[in-house]
């Protein structure tokens, strides 16, 4: 069994979503999302850190899987969301996990089947995956979808490793 973090990164809300991968089966574990605090940016990155640093604690996961960040027209914007992805990349770092990185679209086709789905559609489908799960927000759902992505395309212990075994 393998435990994932997903970390769908965000300046206000970092969503996370945690999940226990055995082959194929998926099993939700705890989701929420760090808000941060403060208004200085600096406070605001470590407001971040800290929560997500504490969550790593208490759950213990092996490996972890983040969104990738999509440039947008407002630059400041991109950069603001960049340094909140730099958080989300460090803290499992720090932990010693190995952290694998995903497109939106990708993880959006893996989840619903269709890479431009909406926020409403992948939470309906994170719910059909994990089921019983109470999910805490849309920033939550994607993060339960970003452990969803990486359990069905890394090689450990996620679905293209029961198929591979399957196909043997």
């Amino acid at each position: 069994m393998t435990r994932v973090i997903g970390i769908d990164p965000g300046l206000r809300n970092l969503g996370w979503g945690i999940i226990d991968v055995a082959g194929s089966k998926l099993t939700h574990v705890a989701n929420g999302v760090c808000r941060s605090q403060g208004e200085a940016l600096a406070d605001r990155l470590l407001s971040l850190h800290q929560q997500l640093t504490s969550v790593v604690a208490r759950y213990l996961p092996q490996v972890a899987a983040v969104e990738q960040t999509f440039v947008n027209k407002d630059g400041a914007g991109t950069l603001k969301l960049g340094q909140a992805r730099g958080i989300a990349m460090l803290v499992p770092a720090q932990a010693g996990l190995p952290v694998g990185e995903y497109a939106p679209n990708k993880i959006k086709k893996t989840v619903v089947g269709v890479g431009h789905a909406d926020k409403a559609q992948v939470l309906h489908m994170v719910r059909l995956q994990l089921p019983g799960a109470v999910i805490e927000g849309a920033d939550a759902a994607d993060a339960l979808a970003i452990a969803i992505c990486h359990a069905h395309h890394s090689g450990a212990g996620g679905l293209s490793a029961a198929l591979a075994r399957a196909r043997a």
